[in-house]
This record gives structure tokens, sequence and C-alpha cells, in this order.
């Protein structure tokens, strides 16, 4: 079977396949779906080939679709939605139920191998979400929701906090780590059931002095996890390249790996956690290419040394 890379865009989703091998891949188009639609996030999971694509209507709200043929067709399923809360003024200017909106799916990562139909869901603002029965139904997370270390987080780019990373550990499925702006590092050892922040050496230079190494506060753009070895992590913070190896608990700065360090891309070698690669930008306001040029970094020796 070829290989296919699914790439998701502010105007659709589109699928390339590898006419090509592997040592000398040849990349071509050969389907498009959701044209003009925004796609927040694309999962493919790899127990059962299923397809999962967010969208964003912008006037007509989130939805999620589904493929069980590869993309032939398409199935609308359940969007996580928040439960009504009472509000603290019947009759006034608050309803005496309200709702937290649903502002963007921003994560989508399948369970693990043991967890058949088992889907989760980060969110705009700041909810992690469970799906049991592949999408059909979703349940908010409310022992992260309602943790202590929330009453800190506070939105990055957006105006509330984001849930952009999901790592689920390929040999322990109950061991989740979650990356959040501006929240930190969320690490569960029990499937969900309780949570605690994992942020150490970290650094908001955002931040008042006295603050920066809060835990609660850092703003990690993209967390991965290499899969032959799940000890090992990369992050790409606001302020900075981080790695760790020791599962996430303490995580050490990569001081040099021009042309800048700050970004919003990682990604992982599946099977060497020495090699990872990123897409160096300007901070804070302009957010474009260095230099107006897009380039990808890469370390092959655990960030020592990068090229272009």
């Amino acid at each position: 079977m070829q290989s296919r890379l699914f790439v998701g865009t502010r105007k659709g989703l589109f699928t390339f396949q590898n006419q090509g091998s592997e040592e000398v891949p040849r990349w071509k188009l050969s389907q498009k779906d959701f044209l003009s639609v925004p796609i927040s996030a694309v999962l493919h999971d790899p127990r059962d080939g299923a397809l999962y694509v967010a969208l964003d209507h912008g006037h007509f709200g989130n939805k999620l679709h589904t493929s069980r043929d590869g993309g032939e067709s398409w199935e609308e399923i359940a969007v996580p939605s928040y439960p009504k809360v009472e509000g603290v003024e019947k009759g006034g200017k608050e309803e005496k139920e309200q709702t937290t909106a649903l502002k963007a799916i921003w994560s989508l990562e399948a369970g693990g191998a043991n967890e058949a139909g088992l889907l989760w869901c980060g969110t705009l603002p700041g909810g992690l979400f469970k799906s049991t029965d592949r999408g059909k139904s979703w349940n908010l997370v409310e022992s992260l929701w309602n943790s202590d270390s929330r009453q800190k987080w506070f939105g990055g780019g957006a105006d509330v906090p984001a849930i952009h990373s999901i790592c689920v550990h390929p040999e322990n499925s109950k061991r989740l780590t979650l990356g959040v702006s501006c929240g930190g590092v969320q690490i569960s050892e029990d499937g969900g059931e309780s949570w605690h922040t994992s942020s150490t050496g970290m650094l908001a230079e955002y931040m008042p002095p006295d603050r920066q190494d809060d835990e609660d506060v850092q703003d990690p753009h993209c967390i991965v996890q290499c899969r032959t070895q799940p000890e090992q992590y990369w992050c790409q913070h606001h302020n900075g390249i981080y790695r760790s190896s020791d599962g996430a608990r303490t995580w050490q700065r990569i001081e040099e790996a021009g042309p800048s360090t700050f970004g919003f891309a990682v990604a992982v070698h599946p099977t060497d956690p020495e090699t990872a690669w990123f897409v160096p930008s300007i901070k804070d306001e302009a957010r474009y290419p260095v230099d107006a040029q897009v380039v990808v970094t890469r370390t092959r020796d655990g960030g020592k040394s990068f090229d272009v």
C-alpha cells in the first residue's frame, strides 16, 4: 500500500500519495476534501485505519467527520459540548443555565492499542474530552476541568487556554501527557482520573520575574513523544526549545538552534529520539519566518547542533 500524507489547511483537507520509494519519495496530490473549509485537526487511527477531521465552519461552528474507507466517503459525528451550569442570577443578565462555548477542536488523538474506540480531543477553551465509541459521543474530563492548577491558566495566541498536544504512552495507555497554552505540561498516570503539572525547567519570559518558573503558566506550543522510546519528549515552547529524557518530569532548554528558537511545529523521529525537526519564526507580534524564508531545522544529536 502506498504511503499517504494528510494535510489539513485553511482551505480544506488534501491527501498526497507517495508514488516513489521511502528513500526517494515522490508525493502527488490524490484527493481534495472539504474545500474552502478550515481544518483544525486530522487524525489517522492506526488501530483500525479510520480518519477523523475537525472542521471550523465559522458561522456554522465546529464539526467532526469520520471516514472508514480511506476518505472515499465521510460521515458527520458528534462534536464535544460543554455541560450546562447554573447561572448566578435568574431572570437577570445571567441565564439560569449557561454553556461554555466550544471555540475550536484543537487536537485529536487515538487511545492505546488496547482501547478500541477510545478517542481524546483537546479544545479551546482548555477542555479535554473523551469518547469510547469512536466519536459518536463525548464526555468532558472533569478531573482536569476542575483541577486547582487550571485556575492559573490563560490564553496564549487565543483569549482562552488551548489543549493542543495529547501524547498517549504507547506502552501504558493510562499515562497521558498534554500540552496546554498557557497551562504548562499536564500528566495523568491513571487514564485521566487525576492530573499533575510537570513543567519543571521551563521558563516563561512573558511573566513577571518572580513567576517565570511557575509550572502552571508555561506556554508549550507543541509537545511530541518518541514512539519507540516514549520517555523521550521534545517541546516547542513560546520561549525556546525543550527536551525531556525522563518521561516529561523535567525539561532542559536548548539554547542554540538558529535561526530562531521560537516557533509552533516540532516532530521527533519515531525510532531515534536524538533527531527532531522544527520550523523557526519571529516572535511575538510578527510571527513570520526569519528573513521571510520558510526553513526546517533538524538536530540529530539531541539538540547539540542543528542544520537547515
